[in-house]
């Protein structure tokens, strides 16, 4: 029996539709939303076929903004044995609102996906992995709203995130309160990303899987990983003035990303992050 067969890891979509993602609010007011074709739940209903064909159970971290919009998405998602977790209502960061209004922003995403799916909501995932070294009051917060666990801390350096000296695994921020983070792999003295993102889109597959292989192997540890719904959308409305980086990191070969993502499923073991973590 290999390694990757013996631990299982956490899989997780971050369900937001390409409008809304932090990349494009320069170009795309919150308000002028509602007028951009809405593709999220072809696409989960997509990624819910590739999830059932494996046979795997994941979390979804859900916006507030669909959920409201979409409760069909929300319990079809419960319904298929999946967990529901909050990412906020309208993909605010964290570091960009008030601790006042960050509270009240996960109360009422908690509140919003729960009415609506029967489920407690234990999870929280802040949109851009923006709880860092300015706002770790975001913990007191979560653990006062009543979350159980946060997947909100990238632990690399990146020029819209990224806590570097964070641990890369899971652990205690508060009493009653875990982080849990995006996984890197540690090579030369450096973390790396190495589970999820445009990263995963940009490196050749097997060097993504090399590299978790690598974490459960050298760390023993579960791998924690995340991707978009609308990274496997190939006709997603192009969204026009975008500069060269962001154009880049958001379409960079979308294309070989379902492909990617079947083999993801079925050379690693998955399943929820609260059963991978037992919260």
């Amino acid at each position: 029996m290999n390694h990757n067969s013996v631990i299982t890891n956490a899989f997780t979509i971050d369900v937001e539709d390409y409008f809304q993602v932090s990349a494009f609010s320069p170009y795309i007011k919150k308000d002028d939303w509602n007028v951009h074709e809405c593709r999220i739940e072809r696409n989960i209903g997509k990624i819910l076929e590739l999830l059932d064909n494996s046979g795997t159970k994941a979390t979804f971290f859900t916006l507030g903004w669909i959920a409201e919009r979409y409760p069909q998405i929300v319990n079809k998602i419960v319904q298929e044995g999946h967990e529901l977790a909050s990412h906020g209502y309208q993909h605010d960061r964290a570091s960009d609102l008030s601790e006042k209004d960050f509270l009240s922003d996960i109360k009422s995403s908690k509140k919003l996906l729960e009415d609506i799916s029967g489920v407690e909501v234990k999870g929280y995932r802040a949109p851009s992995f923006s709880i860092s070294y300015s706002n770790l009051w975001a913990f007191d917060c979560l653990l006062s709203a009543g979350y159980k666990y946060s997947s909100s801390i990238y632990p690399i350096k990146h020029d819209h995130y990224g806590m570097p000296d964070a641990p890369r695994f899971s652990y205690p921020v508060r009493e009653g309160l875990i982080e849990i983070p995006i996984t890197t792999v540690r090579l030369f003295g450096k973390n790396f990303p190495s589970s999820g993102g445009g990263y995963f889109r940009l490196l050749p597959y097997s060097i993504s899987k090399l590299m978790i292989g690598r974490v459960l192997a050298t760390d023993k540890q579960s791998a924690m990983f995340y991707f978009h719904p609308w990274e496997i959308d190939i006709e997603q409305p192009r969204i026009p003035g975008v500069n060269i980086k962001t154009k880049f990191r958001h379409y960079v070969n979308i294309k070989g990303m379902e492909g990617k993502i079947k083999k993801l499923l079925l050379d690693f073991n998955w399943d929820r992050v609260d059963r991978v973590f037992s919260i």
